[in-house]
């Protein structure tokens, strides 16, 4: 009696995607179209293609030459793709008394018992709730606390005072834009606009491109909303 042909099945070719009739449980075959080996069995079950890793991306700016570039998140520096200079990107914290200048694209964290004296700081944000002495500039946030106690100079892309905090500051402060959420005494000069939020309180002087005092707010002063000069 005659065996009984094995049934076959279609088995697509890896390399130039031609499909022919393969017993299932053959280990390699030959393609008839573009003459390749390859194993049935991985073509029948082909591996699923490892995803490629997606690094994330940050905006930063050179410090030396004022070029800007990405530069992967989790970086704690980077080199200037123009000058190849040498650009900081970490985080500090700092818990004790410190004299020391930042440039850093990252942020800077001065707790309750922290002491940053002598410096001239250009960071990415920073939270102040401990004493600095010196000259602070953030390209973003820059958040301060009832705790914290400033003697210098200060100027932030964005300047934040939480709910249930109060900050008052005798010098005009210059900011892109601010979030008044606790209580600020003192004159504002910003680029964009003032948010009073609605646990916030605002006294003094504003001058900005724009002033939102947002219901249950307090603003009590002089306000110059408008486009300001340079």
């Amino acid at each position: 009696m005659a065996s009984e042909k094995q049934p076959k099945v279609a088995v697509a070719c890896p390399k130039c995607g031609h499909v022919q009739a393969e017993p299932p449980a053959a280990y390699s075959t030959v393609c008839k179209k573009c003459q390749q080996h390859y194993r049935v069995q991985e073509a029948l079950r082909p591996t699923a293609p490892t995803p490629a890793t997606i690094i994330e991306q940050r905006r930063v700016r050179c410090f030396q030459c004022g070029t800007e570039f990405d530069a992967p998140k989790a970086a704690t520096s980077t080199m200037c793709k123009r000058c190849s200079s040498y650009v900081d990107l970490t985080d500090y914290r700092i818990t004790q008394t410190v004299s020391k200048n930042f440039r850093t694209h990252g942020r800077l964290v001065i707790e309750e018992k922290g002491y940053v004296l002598n410096t001239e700081a250009l960071v990415a944000e920073a939270v102040v709730k401990g004493r600095l002495i010196g000259k602070l500039t953030t390209q973003g946030a820059l958040e301060i606390y009832s705790c914290a106690r400033i003697k210098g100079t200060l100027a932030a892309g964005r300047l934040v005072i939480p709910a249930g905090n109060q900050f008052n500051w005798p010098e005009p402060l210059q900011v892109g834009a601010a979030e008044i959420g606790g209580e600020f005494v003192g004159k504002a000069r910003a680029s964009g606009t003032v948010l009073v939020k609605s646990t916030g309180r605002f006294f003094g002087e504003i001058e900005a491109a724009g002033l939102v005092v947002e219901p249950g707010g307090v603003f009590v002063g002089t306000a110059r909303i408008g486009s300001l000069p340079g």
